[in-house]
């Protein structure tokens, strides 16, 4: 057969179908990242951030949870939801990010630090979290800091937002973990200058895993939650977008009279990407790749995770946002 863009049209709209046949026989909810594929975002039952999506798969009525995203997210979802069957459609999705601190090291800095707080950002994996004192998200980071009675802090796994929250938390002692996204530290200071001079009106939301520079540079400093928000209550039409460029579809599908731009091509997550409709099929049909977390682990990981709700203020069942 010879390929043409109608063809590829049709395959798409044979495999979402497939997929929705799928769900309704699994009992499942599909939960997709910002990030995610257009056309995978065009198939979810919910869309969001990624603590904000394991919260919300507690209060779907679902067997089977298809949570497009990766390793640490489908974790949190299995974490929080013990008695259905989270699913993570390529097994291969994980965060280069979250796989930049071991429990070893982690451990090790803890010995060295004894009064300090273990904080870990919700982009580190079960086992760290198990390790942690609390999690933060990138929009909860600074309150959580706050709340701690520990002068000294251990942030741990990106530099960037942990520096962000000591610019804002002065009287407590950061001590970084030498982590970050490799996404959003491609972005330089010259890029954001640009954009700037190529769209003067344009306001520039900037993701806090950036570096110092480029958030010295942003009107608004915020989660990818916080950016939709924003754009939505912003008397502004245009904007620069600081984050992975996956947010646009839903930013433009959201707000159709306002423009949006990307200050560089770099912004992509490959393992973000990774994810294709033939994937989500796959997983439905073949039950696959099921994210169980130990118990031992998932208990620990559970109680960092709630001690983070107690401070925020968050019920069972609420909406977070964060990443």
């Amino acid at each position: 057969m010879t390929y043409t863009a109608e063809n590829d049209k049709q395959y798409i709209e044979s495999l979402k179908k497939k997929i929705d046949e799928l769900k309704k026989e699994r009992e499942a909810t599909i939960i997709v990242h910002n990030y995610q594929r257009d056309e995978i975002q065009d198939i979810a039952d919910i869309s969001g951030d990624s603590l904000a999506l394991s919260r919300a798969a507690i209060d779907a009525d679902a067997k089977v949870v298809v949570f497009c995203g990766v390793q640490f997210m489908a974790e949190s979802a299995s974490i929080l939801n013990p008695d259905k069957m989270v699913l993570l459609p390529v097994k291969e999705a994980g965060c280069p990010m979250a796989d930049m601190v071991s429990k070893e090291k982690l451990c090790a800095m803890r010995d060295q630090n004894p009064d300090a707080a273990v904080v870990c950002y919700v982009n580190s994996s079960a086992e760290i979290k198990a390790e942690s004192d609390i999690a933060c998200t990138s929009s909860n980071a600074i309150e959580v800091v706050k709340s701690l009675k520990n002068k000294k802090v251990i942030f741990v796994p990106d530099k960037n937002l942990g520096r962000y929250v000591q610019a804002n938390v002065p009287d407590k002692e950061i001590i970084l973990w030498q982590g970050f996204c490799p996404t959003h530290i491609r972005v330089q200071e010259e890029e954001i200058v640009r954009a700037k001079n190529l769209h003067p009106d344009a306001k520039f939301l900037a993701h806090p895993e950036c570096n110092p520079g480029v958030l010295k540079l942003a009107d608004y400093i915020c989660s990818t939650g916080g950016m939709f928000k924003f754009v939505k209550s912003s008397s502004a039409n245009e904007f620069i977008i600081g984050t992975e460029m996956g947010m646009l579809y839903k930013l433009k599908k959201e707000n159709p009279g306002k423009r949006f731009f990307m200050p560089t091509e770099h912004l992509i997550c490959p393992s973000m990407k990774l994810t294709t409709l033939g994937w989500v099929a796959h997983s439905l049909e073949m039950l696959v790749y099921e994210i169980k977390v130990p118990a031992d682990i998932a208990n620990r990981a559970r109680v960092t995770l709630k001690r983070m709700l107690e401070v925020t203020g968050e019920k069972t069942g609420a909406a977070l946002t964060g990443y």
